[in-house]
């Protein structure tokens, strides 16, 4: 009785750790507002899932030559591919509205 009172008390400080963990690590969630990628900071990109600091980068270097017309020319940014606009698309806007959840497989390389 001892033991199995041990093994509850370690799992109840170790299953709370676990989830966590897995929640954090796994990717980030997706913002709870859609993201500007003509306005945002490289900080507000980085919040969108599979966005680090140097795509967050590129996506500004992108649209200050270019600004975007439709969310799909985000995978002209280098490392942006049809799968990664398809995580994005619900998250992400170009004026404000966001995108149909519906890749234009045509604008895709």
């Amino acid at each position: 009785m001892k033991k199995v009172l041990s093994f509850l008390a370690v799992m109840a400080v170790l299953v709370p750790l676990a989830v966590n963990a897995s929640s954090t690590r796994g990717g980030k969630k997706a913002p709870d507002h859609a993201v500007n990628v003509n306005s945002a900071s490289a900080e507000e990109l980085m919040q969108l899932p599979g966005i680090g600091k140097s795509k967050a980068d590129a996506i500004i270097a992108y649209r200050q030559a270019h600004p975007f017309k439709s969310v799909s020319e985000l995978t002209e940014v280098k490392g942006i591919g049809p799968k990664m606009l398809e995580k994005l698309q619900p998250s992400v806007t170009i004026d404000g509205s966001v995108a149909s959840t519906a890749v234009d497989k045509s604008a895709a390389k």
